[in-house]
Protein backbone atom coordinates (compact mmCIF):
# COMPACT_ATOMS: atom_id res chain seq x y z
CA UNK A 1 0.00 0.00 0.00
CA UNK A 2 1.19 3.46 -0.83
CA UNK A 3 1.40 6.42 1.57
CA UNK A 4 -1.93 6.61 3.45
CA UNK A 5 -1.88 10.35 4.12
CA UNK A 6 -4.40 11.97 1.82
CA UNK A 7 -2.40 15.21 1.76
CA UNK A 8 0.13 13.41 -0.46
CA UNK A 9 -2.51 12.92 -3.12
CA UNK A 10 -4.29 16.27 -3.31
CA UNK A 11 -1.50 18.36 -4.80
CA UNK A 12 -1.04 19.99 -8.22
CA UNK A 13 -0.64 17.42 -10.98
CA UNK A 14 -1.96 14.47 -8.94
CA UNK A 15 -5.10 12.65 -10.09
CA UNK A 16 -7.99 11.92 -7.76
CA UNK A 17 -11.00 9.87 -8.81
CA UNK A 18 -14.25 10.63 -6.92
CA UNK A 19 -16.84 7.86 -6.65
CA UNK A 20 -20.29 9.42 -6.26
CA UNK A 21 -19.07 12.76 -7.56
CA UNK A 22 -22.59 14.13 -8.02
CA UNK A 23 -23.30 14.02 -4.28
CA UNK A 24 -24.09 17.04 -2.18
CA UNK A 25 -20.62 17.35 -0.68
CA UNK A 26 -18.66 15.49 -3.36
CA UNK A 27 -19.38 18.00 -6.14
CA UNK A 28 -17.94 20.97 -4.23
CA UNK A 29 -15.02 18.77 -3.22
CA UNK A 30 -14.34 18.13 -6.89
CA UNK A 31 -14.37 21.87 -7.62
CA UNK A 32 -12.07 22.70 -4.73
CA UNK A 33 -9.61 19.96 -5.69
CA UNK A 34 -9.57 21.13 -9.32
CA UNK A 35 -8.95 24.67 -8.11
CA UNK A 36 -5.89 23.40 -6.29
CA UNK A 37 -4.47 21.89 -9.47
CA UNK A 38 -5.57 18.30 -8.90
CA UNK A 39 -6.63 16.36 -11.99
CA UNK A 40 -10.14 15.27 -11.02
CA UNK A 41 -12.26 12.53 -12.58
CA UNK A 42 -15.42 11.00 -11.20
CA UNK A 43 -18.34 8.65 -11.52
CA UNK A 44 -21.98 8.72 -10.53
CA UNK A 45 -25.01 6.51 -10.94
CA UNK A 46 -27.04 8.97 -13.02
CA UNK A 47 -26.97 12.12 -15.07
CA UNK A 48 -27.89 15.31 -13.22
CA UNK A 49 -27.54 19.07 -13.32
CA UNK A 50 -24.61 18.70 -10.95
CA UNK A 51 -22.87 16.23 -13.26
CA UNK A 52 -23.40 18.56 -16.22
CA UNK A 53 -21.99 21.45 -14.17
CA UNK A 54 -18.87 19.45 -13.33
CA UNK A 55 -18.36 18.50 -16.98
CA UNK A 56 -18.64 22.18 -17.91
CA UNK A 57 -15.67 22.71 -15.59
CA UNK A 58 -13.70 20.09 -17.59
CA UNK A 59 -14.11 17.42 -14.92
CA UNK A 60 -14.81 14.11 -16.72
CA UNK A 61 -17.69 12.15 -15.19
CA UNK A 62 -18.59 8.56 -16.09
CA UNK A 63 -22.11 7.27 -15.49
CA UNK A 64 -22.01 3.90 -13.78
CA UNK A 65 -19.34 2.33 -11.59
CA UNK A 66 -16.79 0.67 -13.83
CA UNK A 67 -13.54 -0.91 -12.58
CA UNK A 68 -11.55 0.65 -15.43
CA UNK A 69 -12.54 4.17 -14.30
CA UNK A 70 -9.93 4.13 -11.52
CA UNK A 71 -7.05 3.15 -13.81
CA UNK A 72 -4.23 5.68 -13.51
CA UNK A 73 -5.66 7.44 -10.45
CA UNK A 74 -3.31 8.39 -7.63
CA UNK A 75 -6.12 7.98 -5.12
CA UNK A 76 -9.84 7.32 -4.94
CA UNK A 77 -12.23 9.33 -2.75
CA UNK A 78 -15.68 7.95 -1.96
CA UNK A 79 -18.89 8.94 -0.24
CA UNK A 80 -20.01 7.17 2.93
CA UNK A 81 -22.65 5.31 0.91
CA UNK A 82 -20.03 3.58 -1.26
CA UNK A 83 -18.64 0.36 0.23
CA UNK A 84 -15.75 -1.96 -0.52
CA UNK A 85 -17.87 -4.15 -2.80
CA UNK A 86 -18.38 -1.26 -5.23
CA UNK A 87 -16.64 -2.25 -8.52
CA UNK A 88 -14.45 0.86 -8.56
CA UNK A 89 -13.45 0.55 -4.91
CA UNK A 90 -12.73 -3.16 -5.30
CA UNK A 91 -10.56 -2.44 -8.36
CA UNK A 92 -8.68 0.34 -6.54
CA UNK A 93 -7.98 -1.89 -3.55
CA UNK A 94 -6.75 -4.67 -5.81
CA UNK A 95 -4.45 -2.25 -7.64
CA UNK A 96 -3.10 -0.82 -4.39
CA UNK A 97 -4.61 2.61 -5.07
CA UNK A 98 -5.32 4.38 -1.74
CA UNK A 99 -9.03 4.83 -0.98
CA UNK A 100 -10.06 7.76 1.21
CA UNK A 101 -13.35 8.93 2.69
CA UNK A 102 -14.92 12.19 1.61
CA UNK A 103 -14.55 13.60 5.13
CA UNK A 104 -10.81 12.91 5.07
CA UNK A 105 -10.48 14.98 1.91
CA UNK A 106 -12.45 17.86 3.37
CA UNK A 107 -10.36 17.70 6.52
CA UNK A 108 -7.15 17.96 4.52
CA UNK A 109 -8.54 20.87 2.50
CA UNK A 110 -9.53 22.73 5.66
CA UNK A 111 -5.87 22.86 6.59
CA UNK A 112 -5.36 25.31 3.71
CA UNK A 113 -7.75 27.85 5.23
CA UNK A 114 -7.00 30.22 8.08
CA UNK A 115 -10.56 29.75 9.35
CA UNK A 116 -12.48 26.48 9.17
CA UNK A 117 -15.96 27.06 10.60
CA UNK A 118 -17.63 23.67 11.10
CA UNK A 119 -21.26 23.41 12.23
CA UNK A 120 -22.22 20.20 14.04
CA UNK A 121 -25.30 18.97 15.87
CA UNK A 122 -28.02 16.37 15.71
CA UNK A 123 -30.23 18.87 13.88
CA UNK A 124 -30.18 22.44 12.62
CA UNK A 125 -26.85 22.10 10.79
CA UNK A 126 -28.03 23.05 7.31
CA UNK A 127 -29.97 26.11 8.46
CA UNK A 128 -27.18 27.39 10.71
CA UNK A 129 -24.47 26.76 8.11
CA UNK A 130 -26.64 28.62 5.59
CA UNK A 131 -27.05 31.55 7.98
CA UNK A 132 -23.26 31.64 8.42
CA UNK A 133 -22.83 31.67 4.64
CA UNK A 134 -25.18 34.65 4.31
CA UNK A 135 -23.36 36.53 7.06
CA UNK A 136 -19.87 35.93 5.66
CA UNK A 137 -21.02 36.86 2.15
CA UNK A 138 -22.52 40.07 3.54
CA UNK A 139 -19.19 40.76 5.24
CA UNK A 140 -17.35 40.42 1.93
CA UNK A 141 -15.26 37.52 3.22
CA UNK A 142 -15.68 35.48 -0.01
CA UNK A 143 -16.04 32.15 1.83
CA UNK A 144 -16.01 28.62 0.50
CA UNK A 145 -19.16 26.84 1.62
CA UNK A 146 -20.32 23.22 1.88
CA UNK A 147 -23.96 22.68 2.88
CA UNK A 148 -26.10 19.54 3.00
CA UNK A 149 -28.89 21.21 1.06
CA UNK A 150 -29.58 23.84 -1.56
CA UNK A 151 -29.16 27.49 -0.61
CA UNK A 152 -30.97 29.88 -2.98
CA UNK A 153 -28.33 32.63 -2.72
CA UNK A 154 -25.77 30.12 -4.03
CA UNK A 155 -28.07 28.29 -6.43
CA UNK A 156 -26.45 25.13 -5.08
CA UNK A 157 -25.29 23.48 -1.87
CA UNK A 158 -21.77 24.76 -2.17
CA UNK A 159 -19.58 27.69 -3.11
CA UNK A 160 -15.91 27.84 -4.00
CA UNK A 161 -14.59 31.18 -2.76
CA UNK A 162 -11.16 32.77 -2.59
CA UNK A 163 -11.26 34.08 0.97
CA UNK A 164 -9.53 32.67 4.04
CA UNK A 165 -12.66 31.00 5.45
CA UNK A 166 -14.40 27.72 4.73
CA UNK A 167 -17.85 27.08 6.21
CA UNK A 168 -19.02 23.49 6.34
CA UNK A 169 -21.62 21.20 7.83
CA UNK A 170 -20.00 18.61 10.05
CA UNK A 171 -21.95 15.35 10.30
CA UNK A 172 -21.40 12.97 13.19
CA UNK A 173 -22.63 9.84 11.38
CA UNK A 174 -19.85 7.23 11.25
CA UNK A 175 -17.71 9.80 13.10
CA UNK A 176 -17.18 11.59 9.77
CA UNK A 177 -16.56 14.97 11.39
CA UNK A 178 -13.58 13.57 13.28
CA UNK A 179 -11.67 13.80 9.98
CA UNK A 180 -12.30 17.56 9.82
CA UNK A 181 -9.89 20.26 10.95
CA UNK A 182 -12.09 22.94 12.57
CA UNK A 183 -10.69 26.17 13.93
CA UNK A 184 -14.22 27.08 15.04
CA UNK A 185 -16.58 24.25 16.01
CA UNK A 186 -20.26 25.06 16.54
CA UNK A 187 -22.25 22.43 18.44
CA UNK A 188 -25.97 23.08 18.22
CA UNK A 189 -27.32 20.07 20.13
CA UNK A 190 -26.40 16.52 21.06
CA UNK A 191 -29.31 14.07 21.02
CA UNK A 192 -29.96 10.39 20.32
CA UNK A 193 -29.72 9.68 16.61
CA UNK A 194 -27.90 7.38 14.16
CA UNK A 195 -28.28 4.52 16.61
CA UNK A 196 -27.45 2.11 13.80
CA UNK A 197 -23.87 3.34 14.31
CA UNK A 198 -23.65 4.79 17.83
CA UNK A 199 -24.28 2.60 20.87
CA UNK A 200 -26.24 5.18 22.87
CA UNK A 201 -26.37 8.85 23.84
CA UNK A 202 -23.15 8.60 25.85
CA UNK A 203 -21.37 7.23 22.80
CA UNK A 204 -22.69 10.18 20.78
CA UNK A 205 -21.49 12.63 23.42
CA UNK A 206 -18.03 11.10 23.32
CA UNK A 207 -17.92 11.58 19.57
CA UNK A 208 -18.96 15.24 19.81
CA UNK A 209 -16.42 15.84 22.58
CA UNK A 210 -13.66 14.42 20.38
CA UNK A 211 -14.85 16.75 17.62
CA UNK A 212 -14.66 19.75 19.97
CA UNK A 213 -11.17 18.72 21.02
CA UNK A 214 -9.97 18.94 17.41
CA UNK A 215 -10.10 22.75 17.71
CA UNK A 216 -6.65 24.27 18.35
CA UNK A 217 -6.01 26.37 21.45
CA UNK A 218 -6.33 29.60 19.45
CA UNK A 219 -9.70 28.53 18.03
CA UNK A 220 -13.22 28.53 19.47
CA UNK A 221 -15.72 25.89 20.52
CA UNK A 222 -19.24 27.34 20.44
CA UNK A 223 -21.88 25.42 22.39
CA UNK A 224 -25.64 25.73 22.87
CA UNK A 225 -26.10 26.37 26.59
CA UNK A 226 -29.82 25.54 26.31
CA UNK A 227 -29.23 21.96 25.19
CA UNK A 228 -28.56 19.44 27.95
CA UNK A 229 -26.65 17.04 25.72
CA UNK A 230 -24.37 19.73 24.31
CA UNK A 231 -23.79 21.29 27.73
CA UNK A 232 -22.88 18.02 29.42
CA UNK A 233 -20.70 16.95 26.47
CA UNK A 234 -18.66 20.14 26.83
CA UNK A 235 -18.20 19.93 30.62
CA UNK A 236 -14.72 21.05 31.53
CA UNK A 237 -13.89 22.41 28.05
CA UNK A 238 -13.19 26.07 27.33
CA UNK A 239 -16.27 27.07 25.34
CA UNK A 240 -18.15 30.12 24.10
CA UNK A 241 -21.86 29.70 24.76
CA UNK A 242 -25.03 30.87 23.04
CA UNK A 243 -28.63 30.40 24.05
CA UNK A 244 -31.90 31.90 25.18
CA UNK A 245 -31.57 30.88 28.82
CA UNK A 246 -29.74 32.98 31.39
CA UNK A 247 -25.97 32.69 31.47
CA UNK A 248 -25.20 32.37 27.75
CA UNK A 249 -22.49 34.67 26.44
CA UNK A 250 -24.39 35.27 23.17
CA UNK A 251 -28.10 35.73 23.72
CA UNK A 252 -31.31 37.33 22.44
CA UNK A 253 -32.75 40.42 24.11
CA UNK A 254 -36.11 42.12 23.42
CA UNK A 255 -37.37 39.02 21.58
CA UNK A 256 -40.71 39.56 19.86
CA UNK A 257 -42.52 38.59 16.67
CA UNK A 258 -43.73 40.62 13.71
CA UNK A 259 -46.17 38.72 11.48
CA UNK A 260 -44.77 35.49 12.91
CA UNK A 261 -41.11 36.35 12.27
CA UNK A 262 -38.70 36.78 15.22
CA UNK A 263 -37.12 40.16 15.93
CA UNK A 264 -34.49 40.57 18.64
CA UNK A 265 -31.24 42.18 19.65
CA UNK A 266 -28.13 40.03 19.85
CA UNK A 267 -26.06 40.76 22.94
CA UNK A 268 -22.62 39.29 23.53
CA UNK A 269 -21.26 39.44 27.06
CA UNK A 270 -23.89 42.05 27.93
CA UNK A 271 -23.00 44.34 25.02
CA UNK A 272 -25.12 44.99 21.93
CA UNK A 273 -23.72 43.28 18.83
CA UNK A 274 -26.47 43.26 16.18
CA UNK A 275 -30.20 43.43 15.59
CA UNK A 276 -31.81 40.36 14.04
CA UNK A 277 -34.86 40.49 11.75
CA UNK A 278 -35.36 36.87 10.73
CA UNK A 279 -37.23 35.75 7.65
CA UNK A 280 -37.72 32.25 9.07
CA UNK A 281 -40.10 31.32 11.87
CA UNK A 282 -39.71 29.53 15.16
CA UNK A 283 -37.79 29.61 18.42
CA UNK A 284 -35.38 27.00 17.05
CA UNK A 285 -34.35 29.46 14.34
CA UNK A 286 -33.66 32.12 16.97
CA UNK A 287 -31.24 29.63 18.48
CA UNK A 288 -29.72 28.87 15.07
CA UNK A 289 -29.27 32.59 14.43
CA UNK A 290 -27.52 33.04 17.77
CA UNK A 291 -25.15 30.20 16.88
CA UNK A 292 -24.33 31.84 13.55
CA UNK A 293 -23.87 35.22 15.21
CA UNK A 294 -21.55 33.72 17.83
CA UNK A 295 -19.42 32.16 15.08
CA UNK A 296 -19.28 35.47 13.23
CA UNK A 297 -18.30 37.30 16.40
CA UNK A 298 -15.36 35.06 17.25
CA UNK A 299 -14.11 35.43 13.66
CA UNK A 300 -14.23 39.22 13.78
CA UNK A 301 -17.28 39.83 11.59
CA UNK A 302 -18.94 43.21 12.32
CA UNK A 303 -22.49 43.26 13.64
CA UNK A 304 -23.73 45.08 10.53
CA UNK A 305 -22.89 42.06 8.39
CA UNK A 306 -24.72 39.79 10.84
CA UNK A 307 -27.80 41.99 10.52
CA UNK A 308 -27.66 41.96 6.72
CA UNK A 309 -26.91 38.26 6.47
CA UNK A 310 -29.72 37.16 8.77
CA UNK A 311 -32.24 39.52 7.18
CA UNK A 312 -31.58 38.08 3.70
CA UNK A 313 -31.78 34.42 4.73
CA UNK A 314 -35.21 33.02 3.89
CA UNK A 315 -34.46 29.34 4.38
CA UNK A 316 -32.53 26.55 2.70
CA UNK A 317 -33.99 23.99 0.33
CA UNK A 318 -36.28 21.46 2.06
CA UNK A 319 -36.30 23.54 5.27
CA UNK A 320 -39.92 24.76 5.53
CA UNK A 321 -39.79 25.36 1.79
CA UNK A 322 -43.01 26.57 0.18
CA UNK A 323 -44.03 24.43 -2.78
CA UNK A 324 -47.23 26.26 -3.69
CA UNK A 325 -50.96 26.41 -3.03
CA UNK A 326 -53.45 23.59 -3.68
CA UNK A 327 -57.20 24.13 -3.32
CA UNK A 328 -56.54 27.09 -1.02
CA UNK A 329 -54.10 25.16 1.19
CA UNK A 330 -50.47 26.24 1.53
CA UNK A 331 -48.10 23.37 0.76
CA UNK A 332 -44.65 23.25 2.38
CA UNK A 333 -41.87 20.69 2.51
CA UNK A 334 -39.42 20.06 5.35
CA UNK A 335 -36.46 17.73 5.92
CA UNK A 336 -37.27 17.02 9.59
CA UNK A 337 -36.50 13.38 10.41
CA UNK A 338 -35.79 13.47 14.15
CA UNK A 339 -38.43 13.96 16.89
CA UNK A 340 -36.85 17.24 18.04
CA UNK A 341 -36.89 18.60 14.50
CA UNK A 342 -40.51 17.50 14.09
CA UNK A 343 -41.46 19.15 17.37
CA UNK A 344 -39.86 22.43 16.32
CA UNK A 345 -41.57 22.28 12.92
CA UNK A 346 -45.06 21.39 14.17
CA UNK A 347 -44.91 23.73 17.17
CA UNK A 348 -44.02 26.60 14.84
CA UNK A 349 -46.67 25.56 12.32
CA UNK A 350 -49.37 25.69 15.01
CA UNK A 351 -48.56 29.36 15.68
CA UNK A 352 -49.00 30.50 12.07
CA UNK A 353 -52.78 30.92 12.13
CA UNK A 354 -53.86 28.00 9.93
CA UNK A 355 -57.13 26.22 10.61
CA UNK A 356 -55.49 22.80 10.29
CA UNK A 357 -51.95 21.47 10.08
CA UNK A 358 -51.88 18.37 7.88
CA UNK A 359 -48.62 16.43 8.16
CA UNK A 360 -47.59 13.75 5.68
CA UNK A 361 -44.60 12.11 7.35
CA UNK A 362 -42.15 9.61 5.91
CA UNK A 363 -40.08 7.90 8.64
CA UNK A 364 -36.39 7.65 7.72
CA UNK A 365 -34.64 4.29 8.27
CA UNK A 366 -35.92 1.36 10.30
CA UNK A 367 -33.29 1.78 13.01
CA UNK A 368 -34.10 5.43 13.71
CA UNK A 369 -37.84 4.73 13.68
CA UNK A 370 -37.42 1.85 16.12
CA UNK A 371 -35.02 3.66 18.46
CA UNK A 372 -37.15 6.83 18.64
CA UNK A 373 -40.55 5.23 18.06
CA UNK A 374 -42.39 6.61 21.09
CA UNK A 375 -41.00 10.12 20.63
CA UNK A 376 -42.13 10.15 16.98
CA UNK A 377 -45.62 8.91 17.86
CA UNK A 378 -45.99 11.52 20.58
CA UNK A 379 -44.77 14.53 18.63
CA UNK A 380 -46.78 13.72 15.49
CA UNK A 381 -49.92 14.20 17.55
CA UNK A 382 -49.21 17.95 17.45
CA UNK A 383 -50.59 17.90 13.88
CA UNK A 384 -54.32 18.00 13.27
CA UNK A 385 -54.14 15.26 10.65
CA UNK A 386 -51.35 12.74 10.10
CA UNK A 387 -50.61 10.71 6.97
CA UNK A 388 -47.79 8.16 7.16
CA UNK A 389 -45.79 7.04 4.15
CA UNK A 390 -43.89 3.74 4.23
CA UNK A 391 -40.50 3.92 5.96
CA UNK A 392 -37.72 5.21 3.71
CA UNK A 393 -35.09 2.49 3.99
CA UNK A 394 -32.05 4.48 2.77
CA UNK A 395 -29.03 2.28 3.56
CA UNK A 396 -30.99 -0.35 5.52
CA UNK A 397 -33.09 -3.47 5.11
CA UNK A 398 -35.98 -4.28 7.44
CA UNK A 399 -34.64 -6.69 10.04
CA UNK A 400 -36.69 -5.47 13.00
CA UNK A 401 -40.31 -5.59 11.85
CA UNK A 402 -40.74 -1.82 12.13
CA UNK A 403 -43.41 -0.16 9.96
CA UNK A 404 -45.55 2.92 9.49
CA UNK A 405 -48.56 0.75 10.38
CA UNK A 406 -47.16 0.26 13.87
CA UNK A 407 -46.78 4.02 14.24
CA UNK A 408 -50.35 4.58 13.09
CA UNK A 409 -51.62 2.35 15.89
CA UNK A 410 -50.18 4.84 18.41
CA UNK A 411 -51.36 8.07 16.70
CA UNK A 412 -55.09 8.85 16.87
CA UNK A 413 -56.74 8.98 13.41
CA UNK A 414 -53.42 8.58 11.59
CA UNK A 415 -53.70 7.17 8.07
CA UNK A 416 -51.18 4.78 6.50
CA UNK A 417 -50.52 5.26 2.79
CA UNK A 418 -49.35 2.63 0.32
CA UNK A 419 -46.77 4.90 -1.26
CA UNK A 420 -46.07 8.44 -2.40
CA UNK A 421 -48.77 8.40 -5.07
CA UNK A 422 -51.30 7.42 -2.43
CA UNK A 423 -50.01 10.21 -0.17
CA UNK A 424 -50.55 12.77 -2.94
CA UNK A 425 -54.05 11.48 -3.71
CA UNK A 426 -55.09 11.58 -0.06
CA UNK A 427 -53.66 15.08 0.38
CA UNK A 428 -55.59 16.23 -2.68
CA UNK A 429 -58.81 14.86 -1.17
CA UNK A 430 -58.08 16.45 2.24
CA UNK A 431 -56.91 19.90 1.17
CA UNK A 432 -59.13 22.86 1.86
CA UNK A 433 -58.68 26.61 2.29
CA UNK A 434 -57.05 27.46 5.61
CA UNK A 435 -54.91 24.31 5.70
CA UNK A 436 -51.16 24.09 6.04
CA UNK A 437 -49.99 20.89 4.31
CA UNK A 438 -46.53 19.64 5.25
CA UNK A 439 -44.61 16.88 3.51
CA UNK A 440 -41.93 15.88 6.01
CA UNK A 441 -38.92 13.58 6.06
CA UNK A 442 -35.36 13.12 4.82
CA UNK A 443 -36.25 10.69 2.04
CA UNK A 444 -38.27 11.39 -1.12
CA UNK A 445 -41.56 12.49 0.52
CA UNK A 446 -41.12 15.88 -1.20
CA UNK A 447 -42.16 14.14 -4.42
CA UNK A 448 -45.66 13.70 -2.97
CA UNK A 449 -45.96 17.46 -2.55
CA UNK A 450 -44.66 18.06 -6.03
CA UNK A 451 -47.12 15.47 -7.37
CA UNK A 452 -49.91 17.23 -5.48
CA UNK A 453 -49.01 20.53 -7.09
CA UNK A 454 -49.00 18.83 -10.48
CA UNK A 455 -52.59 17.67 -9.94
CA UNK A 456 -53.88 21.20 -10.60
CA UNK A 457 -51.79 21.86 -13.71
Amino acid sequence: MKDNRIEEYIRPGARAHLVGIGGVSMAPLAEVLKGKGVKVTGSDMQESKTVNHLRALDIPVTIGHLPESVKGAGCVIRTAAVHDDNPEIAAALMEGIPVFERAQAWGAIMGHYKNALCVAGTHGKTTTTSMCAHIFLAAGRDPSVMIGGTLPILGAGHRVGHGDTIIAEACEYCNSFLSFAPTVAVILNVEEDHLDFFQDLDDIKRSFRRFAQLVPSNGSVIVNRDNNGARSMAHGLDVFTFGLEAGAECTAVNLREEKGYPRFDIYIRDEFYAHASLQVCGRHNVSNALAAAAAAYVLGVPGEAVEEGLSTFAGAGRRFEKKGVFNGADVYDDYAHHPDELRALLTTAKTLGYQRVVCAFQPHTYSRTAALFHQFCQVLQLADKVLLAPIYAARETDTMGMSAEKMAEEIPDAVCCRGLEDVAERLAALARPGDLILTVGAGDIYLAGESLMGCQA
